[in-house]
């Protein structure tokens, strides 16, 4: 079992989903998995507004980007910037806590158990966490920097 929570800030203008490629930039966010080759455990995706036009995440209502077929349902997605976004830091609305969600990312903030992930792996491994930070853009367009960081397993 895993569990934890992780807390992050928007900077630009994270694109939510990118591909379907695990060892690539699969999201604008950070990437939690083990082993080798990778198996994935959860994705804190980092969209792009919370309000008016598409917000790239996969839970969102309006053009929602479909999560990569790994990712499934183990990721949560917000994006902390007000509609328009700029290229700016928004310190005042952490992501991933479920708080301050505008009306398209809605669906995504109700997840139980936010700001909290659990997972239940369907096999026994003792191979390390790896925790990546994964941007498509450089970080003068868009960054997804983080304050906390806490991971517990069982």
């Amino acid at each position: 079992q895993v569990c934890g929570k992780i807390i992050g800030y928007q900077f630009g203008s994270p694109d939510g989903t990118e591909n379907n490629d695990i060892n690539g930039i699969y999201i604008d966010g950070i990437s939690l998995t083990h082993g080798n080759p990778r198996r994935h455990i959860w994705s804190f995706i980092c969209g792009t507004q919370e309000s008016v036009t598409a917000n790239n995440c996969p839970c969102g209502t309006v053009s929602p980007e479909s999560a990569p077929s790994f990712v499934g349902n183990d990721y949560f997605c917000e994006s902390g910037a007000p509609s328009p976004w700029q290229y700016q830091f928004y310190p005042n609305d952490p992501l991933w806590d479920g708080k301050g969600c505008g009306s398209i990312e809605e669906p995504c903030c109700s997840l139980p158990g936010l700001p909290w992930f659990h997972k239940t792996l369907e096999y026994t491994t003792t191979d390390y966490i790896e925790m990546r930070l994964c941007c498509t853009g450089d970080t003068g367009d868009e960054d997804v920097p983080f304050s906390t960081v806490e991971l517990y397993t069982k």
